[in-house]
């Protein structure tokens, strides 16, 4: 019988009150009927990050992990992007069970990521990972051109009620690029949470990509999160501009494009990391806003 990891039922009803607690009552069910519906057998421990559950099992004698998460606006095309991606690239999707936030997915080795590679090799899979990722988004992917009208829209009122944690200029800056570039954007398929953690080692491919959350537009707006996620790493070892330069390269991104998106990027995840009580990331925010902010004659 599948039991909820006691720190991830805490955390859900933290988050999401009423509607976490409900959803965590009834996930042993969900789990339950997704096992006898796809022929499941667990074999092994569950694993959780934010909103799901993985939970190891066997279909028949293939290894596979199935994946229960509580729905939210950042989730919900992602079995959508795990199709049209067909496991090119990314975790191959078996199954799905919208009506219960299930995927069958491949296993994969949920001991190595990228975070156990070397920063320059990890650097050069997680860029060549975000371009080839970026292709034609199918409908239904939410459009970073009105992503970025929404994001103008709401940062200063975000800002007030963060008690003002930046300069005023950076976060109209911000505002005003998200706003300036919203009309222009492409319309590919953008992993904008590609992190390395989430790039694990696979059987068909070294390494692969799971968990995404994507928008339809610039690949150049999934760089942010590589940056900030192993800053200090990278200032350590040849400076933040080196590795900047080289996700641009490996990526073949507009380098005024990638600087333009990670700005507005930096100063929205600066907010929101304010406002659930984050100390470190908003810290590292800063340090790539200055970066970004004396980078380019642009700004």
């Amino acid at each position: 019988m599948f039991q909820v990891p006691g720190n991830f039922a805490v955390n859900i009803a933290a988050w999401y009150s009423y509607v976490g607690r409900e959803w965590i009552e009834r996930l042993p069910l969900i789990v339950e009927v997704l096992c006898e519906q796809w022929g499941l057998v667990i074999d092994g421990s569950p694993m959780h990050g934010g909103l799901s559950v993985a939970i190891p099992v066997q279909r028949g004698g293939e290894f596979c992990i199935l994946k229960v998460g509580l729905k939210d606006e950042s989730t919900q095309e992602e079995a959508l992007a795990l199709a049209v991606w067909n496991g090119n690239g990314a975790v191959r999707l078996l199954a799905e069970e919208p009506s219960m936030g299930g995927m069958l997915l491949e296993r994969l080795d949920s001991r190595r990521s990228l975070n156990d590679v070397g920063l320059e090799e990890a650097l050069a899979i997680a860029g060549s990972l975000l371009r080839r990722l970026s292709i034609p988004a199918p409908p239904g992917v939410p459009l970073l051109r009105e992503t970025g009208v929404r994001l103008a829209e709401e940062l200063p009122e975000r800002w007030e009620r963060c008690n003002c944690p930046m300069p005023r200029s950076l976060m109209e800056r911000a505002a005003a690029l998200s706003l300036e570039l919203a009309p222009s954007t492409k319309t590919l398929l953008v992993n904008y949470d590609l992190i390395y953690e989430d790039v694990l080692a696979g059987e068909r491919e070294p390494w692969l990509v799971v968990d995404p959350k994507v928008i339809a537009g610039d690949p150049e707006y999934g760089v942010a999160q590589l940056l900030w996620t192993r800053l200090e790493e990278m200032q350590g070892r040849g400076g933040l501009k080196h590795h900047f330069d080289v996700l641009i390269s490996v990526a073949e991104l507009d380098p005024e494009l990638t600087r333009l998106w990670t700005l507005v990027r930096c100063v929205d995840y600066w907010l929101w990391g304010v406002s659930v009580g984050l100390t470190e990331d908003p810290k590292r925010c800063r340090v790539i806003c200055d970066f970004l902010e004396h980078s380019s004659s642009v700004f």
